[in-house]
């Protein structure tokens, strides 16, 4: 098994989720072939899944290094550290991901409202990365920013996790602008896409009709197109967001920016269920993770799909391969 750069690692994620569960089906599907990844702690957790499952145990190892010669026959299983099993699988897997040990960074589910007792502070997952990673430089503007990818479509949050009604009134030209720049970037970088092309999607029914159905993007969406226009970034719109997502119309743009959670996720979701894979840009790390949740209803009962898992995998492997390559 080869690779052009280190493997992956992948956190642990919610011990009673089904990330352990689902990693161990995407190892055992991914085996033969790659990307090769370790997973930073859980060696007891893997050990019973697998028997129970039927599949091979999994291979203690002290080193990301160590995953490709052993991938083949077991799951590759860092030690654990101190600390919240879940936060602690996290902060090792960063922090070899910043030292190149690891290509790249797969991050199970957790569930934060079980960590917010134990101390966690921080909104989820991006916020916890942006800050594990603050002190690090990169090239170009820094996010977080959220995008929802899979093979048809990719979708950019401007906003993300807040009431609707907060969303639309916290929506700034600013925002759209910062959005729409870290895309741009990633798209060159991470998806070596050479002149990216962006479609800004609408506010409001039918784009504003002129503002007939409301202001916003006679107010805000105008003025962020003009300035990210002016700045060479390739973006059309604001477009009806009811007809920004058939085949026809995707063919025209490389990633959609979208103003709030729903707008991005529905289209998403729908055209690939079980195979959207969330991608934090403006990172200077790499990072994807599965577009779902712990699922802790299902979780033991074998019945978890690592669909989300893989392509997050296949697509974390892809970001670092281009990166290396990238200018």
């Amino acid at each position: 098994m080869s690779t052009a750069h280190a493997p992956l690692i992948i956190t642990l994620g919610d011990p009673e989720g089904i990330g352990p569960e689902i990693t161990l089906k995407a190892w055992h599907a991914l085996h033969a072939t790659g990307p090769a990844f370790a997973v930073a702690g859980g060696f007891d957790i893997f050990a019973g899944l697998a028997a129970a499952l039927g599949l091979p145990p999994p291979v203690q190892v002290s080193s990301c290094a160590d995953a490709p010669r052993v991938f083949s026959r077991g799951l590759p299983v860092l030690p654990d550290t101190p600390g919240i099993r879940a936060v602690a699988s996290i902060e090792d897997a960063v922090a070899r991901t910043r030292t190149g040990e690891a290509s790249g960074l797969v991050t199970n589910p957790i569930a934060k409202s079980a960590l917010y007792g134990q101390g966690f502070a921080f909104p989820g997952h991006t916020e916890f990365l942006a800050h594990l990673t603050s002190d690090m430089s990169m090239a170009g503007e820094r996010g977080p920013v959220m995008m929802l990818a899979n093979t048809q479509l990719k979708t950019v949050l401007v906003t993300i996790h807040q009431p609707l009604r907060d969303a639309i009134s916290s929506l700034t030209s600013e925002a759209v602008i910062h959005t729409a720049g870290i895309a741009f970037e990633a798209l060159k970088r991470d998806f070596a896409i050479g002149s990216p092309r962006l479609a800004l999607a609408g506010l409001n029914p039918h784009a504003g009709e002129e503002g007939s159905m409301g202001r916003e993007e006679i107010d805000i969406l105008a003025p962020a197109l003009k300035t990210l226009r002016a700045k060479g970034i390739a973006i059309s719109g604001p477009m009806p967001p009811d007809t920004m997502f058939h085949a026809e119309a995707r063919a025209h743009y490389d990633a959609a920016i979208c103003l709030y959670h729903d707008q991005g996720l529905i289209p998403v979701k729908t055209l690939d269920f079980h195979g959207g894979v969330n991608v934090t840009l403006g990172l200077p790390i790499v990072r994807t993770s599965p577009d779902h949740g712990t699922a802790k209803d299902i979780a033991g009962k074998g019945i978890a799909r690592p669909d989300s898992l893989i392509a997050a995998i296949r697509l974390a492997s892809d970001i670092a391969a281009n990166r290396q390559l990238a200018p």
